[in-house]
């Protein structure tokens, strides 16, 4: 199996011959609907229902790729160290306090030296009456596949930038983590204080993240604290939070842009492949699995092609828009959301779930994965390049509308398949 491009959570078994299941044949296969199966998995294929049950909604903690910073991560610093510079739930503090170099007015900033900063207990003081949780993927600008999908919870932003009572001249938010007290490993970034203080209707709030899955956000992952803003690619959701700043500068001070990439990118509408065999055997059927992440344009299909080896005017666009392309089968949602929540249910109060019925009101959701399946059948002999692609809620495909680099990574995926005869 062709696996290079994993997505965290994926089963490593979820093998060709266990999706077809042991005893069940082509013709059988053709008969049954992936999304019964993926709904009812006690179906009437029970090894084939199993195998697609193995494709892992919720990513656990340990299974998230992580891209890290300082010498050495904050993370990997020993227990006691981490305690010492406040990145214990108990030595935990932050900071929201004007930019000296602004003319912002706070009449109560929270302070180390004042003795007002946030601790660990004023946090989860608010987290009584503001907690929020809501579904989202991890995604990086560049890496060409997502991170990891997880249930995100923590308290809205607003809520203690309103504790600071600002009065006059705030026009953005500086913040960052904790750096080993190494400026030059500073990772920072920022936003418009109107994204932070207001949401649009149905849309999530900037979140202090504070929990993954129901769990306590571990050290790897940013805790105790994390800032997580919804939308946006991973670079805005800065880990092992400590100091918020508050500024009437209006330009954006983001370690990413300096990078050269474009930090104010929502997120994008793309296809991946979970999992693709190397060769097969013409006439055989092949099952494609994979995940579409739903970004800021929603998501209408998702799609497979085959493109021969002798096409190279074909295979050498970015578009491939001559292609022929065939829809795959997008998933309903899980019957179980796996990431090691009890019984694989999502928790009350979820951020566009049904409480009654457990069920997200829309599907797909916007910021989050869906999985899809194919089948490949009446395969020729020859070698092949094996494509998927998106066509957004706008009807435009991937890798429009937005395809170029730096803004977030969405090219058409390519696998290589040899078909035998």
């Amino acid at each position: 199996m062709n696996s290079s491009q994993r997505f965290p959570g994926a089963q490593p078994d979820l093998t060709r011959r266990r999706f077809l299941g042991l005893s069940l044949g082509v013709a059988g296969l053709s008969g049954l609907s992936v999304g019964q199966l993926w709904a009812q998995p006690n179906g009437d294929s029970p090894q084939l229902a199993e195998a697609i049950a193995r494709l892992a909604y919720l990513t656990p903690d340990e299974q998230f790729v992580s891209f890290g910073r300082g010498n050495p991560p904050p993370c990997d610093l020993p227990l006691e160290k981490r305690r010492a510079v406040g990145l214990a739930q108990e030595t935990w503090q932050l900071e929201v306090v004007p930019d000296a170099d602004s003319d912002t007015k706070l009449d109560h900033p929270l302070s180390t030296a004042l003795g007002t900063a946030l601790n660990w207990e004023g946090l989860m003081q608010l987290a009584q009456k503001h907690a929020v949780r809501f579904l989202h993927v991890m995604s990086c600008t560049n890496a060409h596949a997502p991170l990891g999908m997880g249930l995100w919870e923590g308290v809205p932003l607003r809520e203690v930038i309103w504790l600071t009572r600002p009065t006059a001249n705030l026009r953005r938010v500086f913040y960052y983590g904790y750096h080993n007290d190494a400026p030059q490993q500073r990772f920072q970034s920022s936003l418009a204080i109107d994204r932070v203080l207001e949401d649009p209707p149905g849309e999530l709030p900037v979140i202090l993240a504070y929990k993954l899955n129901g769990q306590w956000l571990s050290p790897k992952r940013g805790g105790p604290v994390r800032l997580f803003v919804p939308d946006a690619y991973g670079n805005k959701s800065v880990k092992w939070l400590q100091r918020v700043v508050l500024t009437n500068n209006i330009h954006l001070n983001d370690t990413y842009a300096g990078w050269n990439n474009d930090t104010e990118s929502h997120l994008k509408t793309c296809a991946f492949f979970l999992e693709t065999p190397g060769a097969t055997k013409a006439g055989e059927a092949v099952p494609i699995t994979g995940l579409a992440q739903v970004g800021m344009s929603g998501l209408r299909k998702v799609q497979c092609c085959l493109v021969p080896e002798g096409a190279p005017a074909l295979r050498d666009t970015d578009r491939l828009a001559g292609a022929d392309w065939r829809d795959a089968e997008i998933l309903p949602p899980p019957v179980r959301w796996g990431g090691g929540l009890p019984e694989g249910r999502l928790p009350a109060n979820t951020f566009g779930i049904d409480p009654a019925t457990g069920n997200p009101r829309t599907w797909p959701l916007r910021n989050t994965i869906v999985h899809w399946a194919a089948l490949l059948t009446d395969l020729r002999p020859g070698e092949y390049d094996l494509c998927c692609r998106t066509i957004d809620a706008n009807g435009l495909a991937q890798p429009m509308p937005r395809p170029l680099l730096k803004s977030g990574y969405n090219a058409i995926q390519k696998k290589p398949l040899v078909v035998e005869a």
